[in-house]
């Protein structure tokens, strides 16, 4: 099985400055407000899987797709979905002349927490990780086209 990671790490160490507690890896590159809004949308997600008690059923009534199209044309299925918590505790970036990096820990004020959602689809031949804030920020696109 070949396996898509769909969200992008940027950078060394993968560097983030969010100081918010819940949001599924939103990552730059738009609008801060738009931003700001897609975290507010994964918070409120992950909230509400959680605390439902059938998992299947919240998925079907917030819209996430149970099957799609592989990139060999195969019917790829909605197998697992997972919460993954993270903490910041530092940050790397590279050195100026060195092939090293540098390294900066960060005081407990400053970690930050994170975590992602993804829907993992797989047909005979792939696998498909999506993450939630990739669904939502599609969904957002197609809502204002």
């Amino acid at each position: 099985m070949t396996r898509e990671h769909t969200h992008h790490h940027h950078g060394p160490g993968h560097n983030h400055t969010h100081h918010d507690h819940l949001h599924s890896h939103v990552h730059g590159g738009g609008d801060q407000e738009r931003l700001e809004e897609l975290k507010v949308l994964t918070t409120a997600f992950l909230d509400g899987f959680r605390r439902a008690e059938d998992k299947t059923s919240y998925l079907r009534i917030s819209g996430i797709p149970f099957h799609r199209r592989g990139t060999d044309g195969l019917k790829m299925h909605l197998v697992d979905v997972n919460i993954t918590s993270n903490w910041q505790i530092g940050t790397g970036s590279p050195a100026f002349g060195s092939r090293e990096l540098v390294y900066l820990p960060y005081p407990g004020e400053m970690v930050s927490a994170r975590e992602t959602m993804t829907f993992t689809y797989v047909s005979l031949t792939e696998r498909a990780d999506i993450d939630l804030s990739t669904m939502l920020k599609d969904r957002t696109h197609k809502q204002e086209g």
